[in-house]
């Protein structure tokens, strides 16, 4: 006879999936990836540590799903405005206003999505979505060369670039040291003076017209 799980049984097991995955993106928020471990997290859940292994095979697919899911959300928001309503330009500049302004009150999340040393696992996904976000782009700047907006012959290569200036202007600022500095009162760097030097370079970067 063969055993056939009971409709009860999979809503179970699938809300105690999600517990577990709501769990660990509460500690990676709280903590970076550098906190999720197995022991930890089922502690967290409030299941044995051996439970965990029923429903991932390894800590690093836990991280992945974490990275996945978190990013899924950051690409939604991001393609709602860069396809939204405004010329090219004013897209482009809501757009990174945006993703600075959600990364900087989910600092250490968004340190751990965009820097933090993590299992292969999620860099691997760390590069698909690099790719996700770069795609968003190649849309706007194909769109706004069609329209004079912006003065870009390689498309591509300059949405990776867009993809790499955004990661790069916010890894500093969102980092341990940063975020001590600014608790302590002794650094300057406030997310108005980030958000505005990126949107600047970034604008300056696809030729678009100054304003």
């Amino acid at each position: 006879m063969v055993y056939r799980a009971s409709t009860q049984r999979i809503d179970r097991d699938q809300e105690l999936r999600e517990r577990i995955l709501h769990c660990a993106r509460a500690r990676v928020s709280e903590g970076g990836f550098a906190s999720l471990t197995m022991q930890a997290l089922a502690e967290d859940a409030g299941i044995a540590t051996g439970s965990l292994y029923r429903h991932f095979r390894s800590k690093g697919e836990i991280a992945a799903e974490v990275f996945s899911s978190a990013c899924r959300v950051e690409v939604d928001v991001l393609r709602e405005i860069l396809q939204g309503p405004g010329t090219p330009a004013q897209r482009l500049s809501a757009g990174l206003e945006q993703f600075a302004a959600r990364a900087w009150h989910s600092r250490r999340l968004a340190f751990a999505l965009i820097a933090e040393p993590v299992d292969a696992e999620v860099d691997e996904q760390r590069l698909l979505f690099r790719e996700a976000y770069a795609d968003l782009f190649i849309e706007l700047l194909e769109e706004g060369a069609r329209l004079g907006a912006f003065r870009v012959s390689h498309i591509s290569l300059v949405a990776a670039c867009l993809v790499g200036a955004i990661a790069e202007a916010l890894v500093g600022p969102l980092s341990p040291p940063a975020r001590a500095a600014r608790e302590a009162g002794t650094s300057a760097m406030d997310l108005a003076t980030v958000s505005q030097s990126l949107i600047t370079f970034c604008l300056r970067a696809v030729g678009a017209p100054e304003s």
